[in-house]
């Protein structure tokens, strides 16, 4: 049966994902597409079957393109993110169908389009309040999406919004799927949104308490957006300590966002004037310690290595 099958492997995915990383996941995720024939078929071919069946096969889907975005395979991702969302439609399942915008929306921001990512986070929204934690998170995905397109005053407002409603607390209301919606988390975001504004004051303290506290493996992110805002804030002393503690383990992130974004800074500081010599050597240091696919990603037409 479907549905058994179905939630078996989003289970599966899920803790692979959590434990080791997307890219480890990755095969699981193709591998599930393969063994589930409704996973690559036209979803309109599946109108009027059980709705069950439907949103089991929404919720694989979303987090099938989950991983797929955070192992930077992002137009793979945005495909199965619109099969989640159709299938979710069918079947009336309209919290498989937030978290899939939700998603979505982030995926737009991290590809540089930050109105697209603002307009679909607002498609989260109806006329029913949402729960405080659902409502935090799409008050942080538009805080992102404003902030990149340049105002500077509103995003303060909607991280604000966001810390107010998530200290609302849980309720009956959640969907299932928020129990990754908590603290660290929030403040990982808030502190992202304020590396964006340039406040490094307060933004690299949030950013170091989500990048040092225990959680699944894809908030390894905040480490690298922390050594990023170190970098810009010029840091030096700090962005040392922190890729002397990263460069060793960086080969086993299982996040292609985060080596990218690892790489990029490491490529900034190692040609930054300003920046101490023992700070350039640690970067190219960290560079050494990345997947080359990070590092080409970042500086395709020279030789990094």
């Amino acid at each position: 049966m479907v549905i058994p099958l179905a939630v078996r492997t989003t289970q599966r995915l899920v803790a692979l994902d959590a434990a080791h990383g997307a890219t480890a996941a990755v095969p699981a995720a193709r591998e599930a597409v393969q063994r589930i024939p409704e996973l690559s078929a036209d979803p309109r071919s599946l109108r009027g079957q059980d709705s069950d069946r439907l949103s089991a096969l929404a919720e694989l889907c979303e987090v099938i393109g989950w991983i797929l975005f955070d192992a930077g395979c992002y137009r793979q991702a945005h495909r199965m993110n619109a099969r989640a969302l159709a299938l979710a439609e069918l079947c009336g399942d309209r919290w498989t169908a937030r978290l899939v915008l939700l998603n979505h929306s982030m995926l737009g921001a991290h590809t540089g389009h930050p109105r697209a990512a603002l307009e679909t986070a607002f498609r989260v929204t109806g006329p029913r309040a949402l729960p405080a934690r659902v409502s935090s998170l799409v008050l942080v995905r538009q805080a992102h999406a404003i902030a990149m397109l340049g105002n500077t005053r509103e995003p303060l407002d909607l991280i604000s919004r966001a810390q107010s409603r998530f200290l609302d607390g849980i309720s009956r209301h959640d969907p299932h799927w928020a129990w990754w919606i908590d603290q660290t988390e929030l403040l990982g975001h808030q502190g992202w949104v304020l590396a964006r504004l340039r406040r490094w004051d307060q933004a690299i303290p949030l950013l170091h308490h989500a990048a040092t506290a225990p959680g699944p493996s894809y908030r390894h992110l905040f480490t690298a957006e922390l050594l990023s805002a170190l970098a810009r804030a010029r840091a030096w002393s700090e962005a040392e300590d922190l890729i002397a503690d990263v460069a060793p383990r960086a080969a086993r992130i299982g996040s292609v966002r985060t080596t990218e974004t690892l790489a990029r800074t490491a490529i900034s500081l190692r040609q930054c004037a300003d920046a101490p010599a023992p700070v350039r050597d640690a970067a190219a240091f960290l560079l050494e310690s990345l997947p080359t696919s990070a590092v080409r990603t970042n500086f395709p037409n020279r030789n990094n290595r």
